[in-house]
């Protein structure tokens, strides 16, 4: 897959499955801008790519300001977008009877509020036939307890995307959702405690976690032209998760 010379935006993309995506896309030709909310982070994940195709951004994509941010880079670069990402995405797991208010406005904040400004204010900035891609998760179909919000904001991220396909379908743009399954990265691990890493992998059909770097290739197959009569469309890269674990 070639992506020599397109424009990716990577929203939450300084660790995890961001970083492996913009990795992957750079090594296929793409100049690729990520944004995130810490600029240690960002400027560690810069050295770690080590590229001249890769811009960061400060960006807390959970409130308007922040988005604004990145818009404003965009508009910059004087470049539209042939690739725009929306990954980032945090969880916090607690039982209903647990959960604070602080936690599930930032959930909601980042997870949903946040991909959705962002797709609006990027909107003008889309090139026409280019694509889409939300980051949802198999939480958004299972039933996990302690994922009530975590799982609430996925499902709405999933319906928002759906939306998305049908309204930009004029423009040929394309929206798809990637939900992968355990995977490991910084933010599973910041999520969860001990132990979780095993009770997910025994969990999933192949009997392992997921690598963000398995998960970028998801997101570039979706985003090139190998996909390009799929939109509005979930893809499960989950190890087979969702079967397994609810068989």
């Amino acid at each position: 897959m070639s992506f020599t010379n397109k424009s990716v935006v990577i929203t939450g993309g300084s660790t995890g499955i961001g970083l492996a995506t913009a990795k992957a896309f750079i090594e296929n030709g793409a100049n690729v801008l990520i944004t995130g909310r810490n600029s240690a982070n960002l400027a560690k994940a810069a050295a770690e790519i080590n590229s001249q195709k890769l811009q960061t951004v400060v960006s807390d994509t959970s409130t308007l300001i922040g988005i604004s941010a990145l818009e404003k880079a965009v508009e910059e670069s004087g470049h539209q977008i042939d690739v725009l990402f929306l990954n980032a995405g945090i969880a916090v797991f607690a039982p209903i009877g647990q959960v604070t208010e602080e936690d599930f406005d930032a959930q909601f904040n980042t997870n949903v509020k946040g991909s959705f400004f962002t797709l609006q204010k990027l909107l003008p900035h889309l090139a026409d036939g280019s694509a889409v891609l939300f980051t949802s998760s198999t939480v958004a179909t299972a039933t996990n307890s302690g994922a009530s919000i975590y799982s609430a904001t996925k499902g709405a991220l999933n319906k928002i995307a759906q939306i998305a396909a049908n309204e930009l379908a004029e423009r040929q743009i394309r929206v798809n959702i990637v939900s992968p399954g355990p995977t490991e990265t910084p933010g599973f691990d910041k999520a969860t405690q001990g132990g979780a890493k095993d009770f997910f992998a025994a969990a999933t059909a192949l009997q392992r976690m997921g690598r963000p770097e398995e998960i970028a290739k998801t997101v570039l197959f979706l985003a090139s032209d190998n996909a390009s009569f799929i939109t509005g469309t979930e893809l499960l890269a989950d190890g087979g998760y969702i079967n397994y674990a609810l068989k």
